[in-house]
């Protein structure tokens, strides 16, 4: 189906509600996806913005305050549930900001497509970047809600590419590689950095769009 024949696409940030180190805020993903969910419609025509999923699966952040998850099954049975609700519109773009919901995204995403039913699921990716409070997330709160961010209070976490932790992050979470919760360095972030990490994301998601809905 061409561009010009969509009428709405429902536009879903999912995010979540869980630690970011001493100077994030709890909701740092569901900014995030919020952003680039709001650049999208405004990139594109027919594109309407869905209300953001801001509790999801966070399990592997437990042990730490100001953390809430409700576990994979409960994001999935939300997500197919939101994108069924959604069979008067053209398709459902889900843009996500949580790793931790790729489980239960990418079964929800496997249940509706056997339902025959228009939805994709879009994921950021940062060449280069930390995993979780370091320099890019810090950057990128910093360009699009600096009074959230406590540079101050900002700590160097755990440094080593996810891949060589992610046995012991599965085995016991976050806090088994990272006492303060950080997985990266949010050292010389910057609200410039964080604005051309900002425009990398949302091209990379207008063209994905676009492509999905040729």
């Amino acid at each position: 189906m061409g561009l010009s024949n969509f009428v709405s696409v429902v536009v879903i940030p999912v995010g979540s509600f869980e630690q970011h180190g001493p100077h994030l805020p709890s909701d740092t993903d569901t900014r995030i996806a919020n952003h680039l969910a709001r650049e999208l419609v405004r990139s594109l025509p027919g594109m309407m913005l869905g209300p953001a999923i801001t509790v999801s699966s966070s399990g592997e952040h437990s042990g730490f305050a100001n953390t809430l998850s409700i576990g994979n099954e409960a994001v999935t049975q939300i997500v197919v549930e939101m994108i069924r609700s959604a069979d008067w519109s053209d398709g459902v773009v889900l843009v996500n900001g949580h790793g931790g919901n790729l489980q239960a995204i990418t079964k929800a995403m496997e249940v509706t497509a056997y339902e025959k039913r228009r939805a994709m699921s879009w994921w950021p990716q940062v060449p280069g970047g930390d995993a979780h409070a370091g320099h890019t997330e810090t950057s990128i709160m910093l360009a699009i809600a600096p009074e959230q961010v406590d540079l101050a209070r900002a700590e160097i976490g755990n440094t080593q590419p996810i891949g060589s932790i992610l046995p012991q992050i599965i085995a016991g979470g976050i806090a088994a590689v990272s006492p303060n919760g950080v997985l990266g360095d949010p050292s010389g972030s910057s609200v410039e950095a964080g604005n051309e990490i900002l425009k990398m994301l949302v091209n990379d998601l207008v063209i994905a769009v676009k492509n999905w809905m040729r």
